[in-house]
């Protein structure tokens, strides 16, 4: 299967993303580094090979997004590996709405598993399609932003985004 790479100019700087061609979504996050993209996937999920094209919907959803149209990352498919509770955690960052952010506290309660904070935190921390599977919308229980595999800064940048007024 053919794996395509495609860096998309952003506000944030530029957005990297390794997809299937199909569209589904491997890897994701500011980034201009091929190499940035390919050390958030396993090592046994990595492709062999990428061909530089265009992502089928990945542009228009993230061109959208940054016009405000934050919903327009919700309709794309992505594609993690992981274990049930890490699937479970990306499937509930998904449900997180613009302009909502959850505490690491609130967001192991809507995973299904309140008392797991860490691994809750680790699931925002190993989710190699960042945007997609909003992890930037996740903050430290005292509401501070707490880390971001791409940067404070881009996430600060993100909720602002989905904070401002419409």
């Amino acid at each position: 299967m053919t794996t395509l790479i495609e860096f998309l100019p952003t506000p944030d700087g530029a957005f990297g993303v390794l997809a299937t061609e199909d569209g589904r979504v491997l890897a994701s996050g500011w980034t201009d580094s091929e190499d940035a993209l390919l050390a958030r996937l396993r090592p046994e999920g990595r492709p062999l090979s990428l061909v530089a094209g265009s992502v089928a919907g990945v542009r228009d959803a993230v061109d959208a997004y940054y016009s405000g149209e934050h919903g327009a990352i919700d309709a794309v498919p992505v594609v993690q590996e992981g274990g049930p509770f890490r699937r479970q955690a990306w499937e509930a960052l998904r449900r997180i709405g613009p302009g909502r952010p959850l505490t690491y506290t609130q967001f192991a309660a809507a995973a299904g598993r309140p008392s797991a904070v860490r691994a809750a935190a680790s699931a925002c921390a190993t989710n190699a399609v960042a945007l997609f599977v909003p992890c930037h919308r996740v903050l430290r229980t005292d509401g501070t932003l707490g880390g971001f595999a791409w940067g404070t800064e881009v996430k600060r940048s993100l909720l602002a985004r989905e904070s401002a007024p419409a």
